[in-house]
């Protein structure tokens, strides 16, 4: 659950956005081979929809790029353009223990449509779907190696760089799920009990609960689930059992980087990691499946904001018949440090060593990082605050290290990745997780950004929305704050970007986006991991909360960007 991200996107929305103009690329230099995969050839939509308004996905025709003038820099007529990178972002992609004891899915319902008033903050924490986001990963990584070269200019895929919450709960096993995935080999992403499931989705008659979807249907004498008998969701025989199989996983054919996020070291997103009781918790063998009734949902943000390890002690003890089940406990779901989390990077291997993370970052236990491909230079920050809370912001350390990196870098074109975007960066809590440095929020991040021509674009996630934004410097030019949509919610996508050098005193910088490879319907079986993605997607279109959002406009996908060249 990451509890403030429904709201954010929100505010997004009712902010307006952008109304930047889109017009026909001109002279775009693409070949049906380069293009092939991306969604400049295909794409996906959702059909009509059905009983309970359950929508199909269909396959539909392709996007072709548009351009963004937005920071009021045009390129001469006639350039002659000359590939500089291209590299896949990969963003938010949740890789789930759906059985931990530890999940919050019973929260999810407090913003369900009722006669009390919900605070908004709840919708993430339980999708339907959620057990199959390593197929959905997997299947990802499939179509990045199929696509292998930049559709725009043609240049071999270089990278690819995850911006945070690759895990959902900052769990060992969930970690190690991730990595497996992109690094290749046999996964299997399955917990506890070795010979059944263990948790909301299954039909076991004494915990069956009807706000959850049931893919084996109902047992005998229970009526239908909401999402069955009020959104249309079908019945799956036997998806339980293929979601916790093990699969082949491909691995990408490409090194891959990797960014901290808010779920990568905060239990749900929000709580710090080094609370004993929620490790206690997540290793122990009780598992809340329904709240207590009459939960008041504005009482129970409060409580879990304040103390959730006592509200969590005090509902699986009984209090006001909440709904409990027992569970096998599994040590693999022990909470992991950010120190942790970055030695599993270099434990399991693959390209490159510690995907990115270095020595440093293993003897002090930061995630902050760069490293340079030619003439672009990569800044990874690392915009979580230990002290807990879903949103973002730098400590004071971090951020001198940025400035001073970015001061030494004016002989490159600067990229910046982080998880959180600039505008959910406002965090400045200090003490309750421990670490007691004060904090630098978005702002004063975007203004040190700015103040540094050679950084051109800022490239995030956390939103689980596709945003493209100019930020204009005082002088003219600026840079593109790329956020990309997630893999966990609808349209479930990732991102290459390609740099291009225009030969006139400006960049282009192309978007592209990725569809994986999973089929357009459910329909297609629950055979392999892509069948399972191709569900997976479907049902995240079908989400009752509507996370369908995350496609954006047409000006937040495929694009061209242009900049000025900070090294002309």
């Amino acid at each position: 659950m990451e509890i403030s991200r429904r709201d954010l996107i929100r505010k997004t929305i009712a902010a307006g956005g952008l109304a930047a103009a889109a017009t026909a690329l001109p002279g775009v230099l693409r070949s049906a081979a380069s293009a092939q995969g991306s969604t400049v050839q295909q794409t996906f939509a959702t059909g009509a929809p059905g009983p309970g308004g359950y929508r199909p996905v269909i396959s539909v025709t392709g996007e072709a790029h548009t351009v963004r003038p937005g920071l009021g820099v045009a390129a001469a007529p006639g350039r002659a353009r000359q590939g500089m990178i291209a590299f896949v972002q990969l963003s938010d992609i949740h890789i789930v223990d759906a059985q931990s004891p530890l999940r919050l899915e019973w929260t999810d319902r407090l913003d369900d449509p009722s006669p009390l008033p919900g605070v908004g903050l709840f919708t993430s924490s339980y999708r339907a779907h959620e057990m199959l986001a390593g197929q959905v990963s997997d299947s990802m990584v499939r179509a990045i190696n199929r696509i292998a070269t930049g559709p725009v200019t043609g240049k071999p895929l270089a990278l690819a760089i995850q911006t945070g919450d690759n895990s959902d709960n900052s769990q060992l096993n969930e970690v190690r799920w991730n990595i497996g995935i992109l690094n290749g080999g046999t996964v299997k992403v399955d917990s506890g009990n070795p010979n059944k499931w263990e948790g909301v989705a299954d039909s076991n008659p004494a915990t069956y609960d009807l706000g959850y979807w049931h893919p084996h249907g109902s047992p005998a004498g229970k009526p239908a689930d909401r999402p069955r008998a009020e959104h249309g969701f079908p019945v799956v025989p036997g998806l339980l059992d293929a979601a916790r199989r093990s699969f082949a996983a491909e691995g990408l054919d490409i090194p891959w980087y990797s960014v901290f996020g808010n779920h990568d070291g905060l239990v749900q997103g929000n709580f710090p990691t080094s609370t004993l009781q929620l490790n206690l918790l997540a290793l122990g063998s009780l598992k809340i499946i329904s709240p207590p009734l009459g939960l008041h949902p504005a009482q129970l943000l409060d409580d879990l904001m304040t103390n959730p390890a006592a509200l969590l002690t005090n509902l699986l003890g009984g209090a006001l018949n909440t709904v409990v089940r027992v569970v096998q406990p599994d040590l693999n779901r022990r909470l992991l440090t950010r120190k942790q989390v970055v030695e599993q990077h270099f434990a399991m291997g693959g390209q490159p060593f510690g995907h990115g993370f270095t020595t440093t970052n293993r003897q002090k236990g930061t995630a902050y990082y760069h490293f340079d491909k030619g003439d672009v230079r990569f800044v990874a920050m690392d915009t979580v605050n230990p002290n807990g809370y879903a949103d973002g912001s730098l400590d004071q350390t971090q951020f001198a290290w940025l400035t001073n990196l970015l001061d030494q870098s004016t002989d490159k074109v600067v990229m910046v990745f982080s998880h959180h975007t600039s505008d959910t960066m406002g965090n400045p809590l200090i003490a309750t997780g421990g670490n007691l440095e004060p904090r630098v929020t978005g702002g004063a991040v975007l203004d040190a950004l700015l103040a540094r021509p050679q950084v051109v674009a800022w490239i995030n996630g956390h939103t689980h929305r596709n945003k493209i934004t100019p930020r204009t410097r005082p002088g003219g030019g600026g840079l593109w704050e790329i956020t990309t949509a997630s893999h966990i919610d609808w349209p479930q996508q990732a991102r290459i970007i390609e740099v291009a050098d225009n030969a006139d005193g400006t960049l282009s910088i192309f978007t592209t986006m990725v569809d994986h490879s999973g089929p357009a319907s459910s329909g297609a079986g629950t055979a392999n991991a892509q069948q399972l993605a191709g569900l997976a997607r479907e049902l995240a279109a079908n989400d009752w909360h509507d996370h369908a959002d995350g496609s954006g406009a047409p000006e937040d996908r495929n694009v061209e960007l242009l900049v000025p060249n900070p090294l002309s």
